[in-house]
């Protein structure tokens, strides 16, 4: 029921912290290796940050476990300092009747997008093992759309999928049209079914900005139009000084 995580630069930053989709993943894999069932929803709030070289402890609580739901938690820690704190449903039913509602944005393909450049130093942060491309973006909609992969991950897993569905910070920034910094509060992924696919569309849409905080969805496509998932995001936003850039 305890897990950890080495936090290193290439699940970091490029301000040299923990990517917080990094963390909603560890913490994934840890309630789904203790459990022995898949997540259907896990929701992490974000309390401090954790720093490259350190080890971040996972233990994973069951707080009520049924024939089919297990409903757990797991506090992530660095020391003495709560790092986060992820609830969790999981478990899988067999019910025929299916479906899914929102559309999947009509883009080219990644081969045909405009690869994506970060404004940071990132030779040391995850963004180096990240390959993304401009997909679509609409800021009348609050709509941004890019085309990801992680070459190292071999699968795509509600772990990964965690890493991938941290974008609302970047959206609400394309949204405003104006450089923003962001720090996530929550995120919180809703897990459909996972096809094989070595490329996900982020598709990031900014719902409102308001009183210093911004709040947004992402859903997470194959490109066969399958919704593996849904993540929901808040965050604190702040403009960034040097708007020459």
């Amino acid at each position: 029921m305890r897990w950890y995580l080495p936090i290193t630069p290439g699940i970091s930053t490029g301000h040299s912290f923990l990517f917080g989709g990094c963390g909603l993943g560890a913490a994934i894999s840890a309630l789904e290796g203790s459990t022995g069932r898949p997540v259907v929803w896990a929701t992490a709030q974000y309390l401090s940050f954790a720093r490259p070289p350190s080890v971040m402890d996972i233990d994973v609580t069951v707080a009520s476990e049924g024939r089919y739901t297990t409903q757990a938690r797991a506090v992530a820690t660095v020391g003495n300092t709560e790092i986060l704190t992820v609830n969790a449903a999981l478990g899988d039913r067999d019910l025929p009747a299916s479906g899914q509602w929102p559309t999947m944005p009509v883009v080219p393909p990644p081969d045909e997008c405009e690869a994506r450049e970060s404004r940071w130093h990132v030779e040391d942060s995850i963004m180096s093992r990240l390959d993304q491309r401009w997909a679509h973006h609409d800021p009348k909609l609050g709509q941004t759309v890019l085309w990801s992969r992680l070459p190292a991950v071999l699968e795509v897993s509600a772990t990964s999928l965690a890493v991938l569905g941290d974008y609302v910070p970047m959206g609400i920034g394309q949204a405003l049209g104006i450089e923003t910094m962001s720090n996530s509060l929550d995120n919180t992924l809703r897990v459909g079914t996972i096809v094989p696919t070595e490329w996900v569309m982020i598709d990031i849409r900014v719902d409102l900005v308001a009183r210093g905080f911004g709040h947004g969805t992402v859903y997470l496509w194959a490109p066969d139009g399958t919704l593996m998932a849904a993540a929901s995001q808040s965050a604190i936003v702040r403009q960034w000084k040097d708007q020459s850039s």
